[in-house]
């Protein structure tokens, strides 16, 4: 078990089993030692909008288990989440009412998570949007990039 694993124990975080692709298209793909990840959901497959079903704390909360998501799939990708250099850009994508102004506070659960695992190595680039629909009519949708040691 690695470091990064004997962390997650520490800190009682179970990751869940790593999700398989929707439809047609690859769970990540590695380029030049970057990890491009597919977008995310929540694992508990919630569904609705923030400012309408959801608060902003909800919210965040789906976006930290998406977090747990995208670490399952690392940990599934590359063997051990040791093998994660740095967390490069999150780009989340927040199921809303057109008059909703936290999706930052919303990702904010994301990038939480990745600074918490990650320390240093957790800090990144990051954006985020509103949007009037997403895939399932999911709450938060995560697209992330990892640098990663070739595998």
């Amino acid at each position: 078990m690695g470091a990064i694993e004997l962390k997650l124990e520490s800190l009682g975080i179970e990751l869940p089993q790593a999700s398989s692709p929707a439809a047609k298209y690859a769970n990540y793909v590695i380029v030049n030692g970057l990890l491009f990840m597919s977008g995310k959901g929540p694992g508990s497959h919630a569904k609705g909008k923030l400012g309408q079903e959801y608060t902003t704390e909800e919210g965040y909360q789906f976006a930290r288990e998406v977090g747990l998501e995208v670490l399952a799939v690392l940990k599934d990708a590359l063997g051990t989440l040791d093998k994660v250099k740095r967390v490069v850009k999150v780009q989340g994508f927040v199921n809303t009412v057109p008059l909703f102004e936290e999706h930052h506070k919303v990702l904010n659960g994301f990038s939480d998570l990745m600074f918490e695992i990650f320390e240093d190595k957790g800090s990144h680039a990051r954006s985020v949007f509103g949007a009037v629909s997403v895939r399932d009519n999911l709450p938060i949708i995560v697209d992330s990039i990892f640098e990663v040691e070739e595998i």
